[in-house]
């Protein structure tokens, strides 16, 4: 595919588009996509452009991406407290990663539209019936049932909507002064507070408490965006083609198109062809673009990939999430790293430390354990350090509930535990607790 052949939003369609659901009632698909078209953007080309340039920082070293969320959002968890629980969480890593990592932090939350989800066949065994797979709260729903799992294209109406209330809730509280810097002690989750690292961050907090006191005291101005506001991004796996298109619109300064569904879109390993649909469209918007890499890459393949999302080698524009599995980033990153500085490519790399060191355990919940995720990202920051490269940041899912998904870490949850409160859509996450570890170790690693 060469980027020069014309691109249209609609362009796409005549490529092989993976992962897309059966829609039954192919007439009222069509009419919710014209409802999208017709409904305002989610985001703004303005702050699309914004992110980019926080991008084009972490790419080289100056800023580091902190992009984290749910594997799955869910419809009936579209809730103010479950927003700001996870936003609060995000903020107390930024705040470890910026002012004991001593970098600038770009956050993206993977949030306010990540309800699609890719699936290895289109049907599934539940309790020995087979039913169409369960494709996200956008598609259809996870009861086991067959009117249930029936693709309803009004679903994807829904998730705009609950991706728009989402929008107003993050915006309120990064903007209307809960993401403060005098605030820092109110992010400490009740449950966290008395844990080793909650009390590591309590020390933290009062040390930022401190030194905004003492500007006040020496009268600079602490009212001010920077102390009292926070700059904070959506992303999501970019699936459903047909509501992307719908959301794609033309910026009427500049003339370029953008994804307005989110900041940041990512192309997951599934959906990534050269010549696939999903590639096709996301060649021709200006949003950042996030490709996931694993272990079955080919090197050739994905610079290709590269040369057709980034013909200009923009930096910022693309972000590789790389996704090896502690057994295998040594032996997958460290040749690809060095063969992709030799061609000279702006990228921001990033780690997924979770897709590749999932397992399922011998209670039988898929799980993570909290070591290998830790270890990945070591491994990930050793070996961009030994080739010359830059550790731009990392990919988790997560969450602010005091869940029990992901083994290990500062409570050590145990196999036998993870039945307590084990309460996810898809795959395992880390608590708020995990997250809190690992910001610290990340801290210790970004100061090296």
């Amino acid at each position: 595919m060469s980027s020069q052949k014309p691109w249209s939003k609609e362009s796409w369609r005549n490529f092989p588009a993976l992962q897309q659901p059966n829609w039954p009632d192919q007439q009222a698909y069509q009419e919710a996509l014209a409802t999208l078209s017709q409904l305002p953007p989610l985001v703004f080309a303005g702050e699309i452009r914004d992110l980019k340039k926080q991008l084009a920082m972490a790419s080289r070293g100056e800023a580091f991406l902190l992009q984290g969320g749910d594997c799955a959002e869910s419809f009936s968890l579209c809730t103010a407290p479950v927003v700001r629980e996870l936003l609060k969480v995000i903020l107390q890593m930024t705040v470890i990663l910026g002012y004991a990592g001593g970098k600038p932090v770009v956050k993206v939350g993977r949030m306010a539209g990540q309800y699609a989800k890719p699936r290895s066949a289109d049907t599934e065994m539940v309790n020995g019936v087979e039913l169409p797979s369960y494709r996200g709260d956008m598609v259809n729903s996870s009861e086991p049932t067959p009117e249930a799992r029936r693709p309803d294209p009004q679903r994807l109406v829904k998730g705009y909507f609950l991706a728009c209330a989402t929008m107003n809730i993050l915006r309120a509280f990064t903007r209307g002064g809960y993401a403060a810097l005098d605030r820092v002690h109110a992010w400490n989750n009740e449950f966290v507070k008395n844990s080793p690292h909650g009390q590591m961050y309590e020390k933290l907090a009062r040390q930022i408490e401190q030194a905004i006191n003492f500007m006040r005291v020496v009268g600079l101005d602490t009212n001010i965006p920077q102390l009292t506001q926070a700059s904070f991004f959506t992303s999501h796996e970019a699936l459903l083609l047909g509501y992307e298109e719908s959301l794609t619109r033309q910026d009427s300064t500049t003339g370029d198109w953008y994804d307005c569904s989110a900041h940041m879109l990512w192309i997951g390993e599934r959906t990534r062809q050269v010549e696939g649909a999903h590639v096709e469209f996301f060649r021709g918007v200006h949003n950042p673009i996030g490709v996931k890499i694993g272990p079955n890459h080919d090197i050739d393949n994905v610079k290709r990939l590269i040369s057709t999302l980034n013909p200009e080698n923009e930096p910022g524009k693309l972000t590789l999430i790389t996704r090896f599995g502690i057994k295998k980033i040594a032996e997958g990153l460290t040749p690809l790293v060095r063969s992709l500085k030799e061609e000279g490519f702006n990228l921001v790399w990033s780690c997924d430390p979770m897709h590749g060191n999932t397992y399922t355990s011998a209670s039988g919940l898929k799980t993570r354990n909290f070591i290998n995720i830790l270890e990945e990202i070591r491994a990930f920051f050793e070996i961009h350090w030994q080739e010359g490269t830059v550790p731009g940041g990392v990919h988790f899912e997560m969450t602010g509930a005091d869940v029990t998904e992901c083994v290990g870490g500062g409570r050590d949850i145990l196999d036998q535990q993870l039945g307590q409160r084990y309460m996810t859509m898809c795959d395992p996450r880390l608590n708020a607790e995990q997250s809190l570890e690992l910001a610290f170790q990340i801290a210790e690693l970004l100061r090296s």
